[in-house]
């Protein structure tokens, strides 16, 4: 996985990209508004998930779970373990954060007339945690995982070859 903190921009990068495309029309779906957005609509809330899923990932997420991670787990645990409680964590950080935007998103569309806030962002990040958790560790993660090695480690184990 990644060595090295260009890797990690482009397998951080990756792996939001999958995972907000996908999480962008599961929350429209939830909401009721799939089949009522225009392209554009549909393509402008995408950017703005990407964008700030991007920042939070890069630097605060992220971050906080690697040293949670470190933390709670001891050093000598398999990688592939290691791999898995970090990314249970990042999820779990991720679908937080993010529920904070799904709820803005939600009451911008009137999705949260006559409900508290609270009660909202609960169901939001319930539901999201729900929907992410098994879609980063059985699809994205693995579908990720793969094109990193494939393009991106490749190109870089390339690069150190030749010189």
């Amino acid at each position: 996985m990644p060595a090295a903190k260009r890797e990690g921009l482009f397998f951080g990068t990756m792996m939001c990209f999958g995972m907000v495309l996908v999480m962008t029309f599961y929350n429209m779906w939830l909401n009721g508004v799939l089949t009522t957005v225009t392209f554009m609509e549909l393509l402008l809330s995408f950017a703005a998930g990407f964008v700030i899923a991007l920042s939070l990932d890069l630097f605060v997420v992220g971050p906080l779970a690697r040293k949670a991670a470190s933390k709670v787990f001891p050093t000598k645990t398999k990688k592939i373990h290691m791999v898995l409680k970090m990314s249970a964590f990042i999820v779990f950080g991720m679908a937080a954060t993010m529920s904070v935007y799904g709820l803005i998103t939600a009451h911008l569309h009137g999705g949260t007339a006559g409900v508290s806030w609270l009660s909202a962002y609960l169901s939001i990040f319930l539901k999201n945690f729900i929907a992410a958790f098994p879609l980063q560790w059985l699809i994205m993660g693995p579908i990720v995982k793969y094109l990193f090695v494939k393009f991106i480690k490749e190109d870089t184990l390339s690069a150190l070859e030749a010189e």
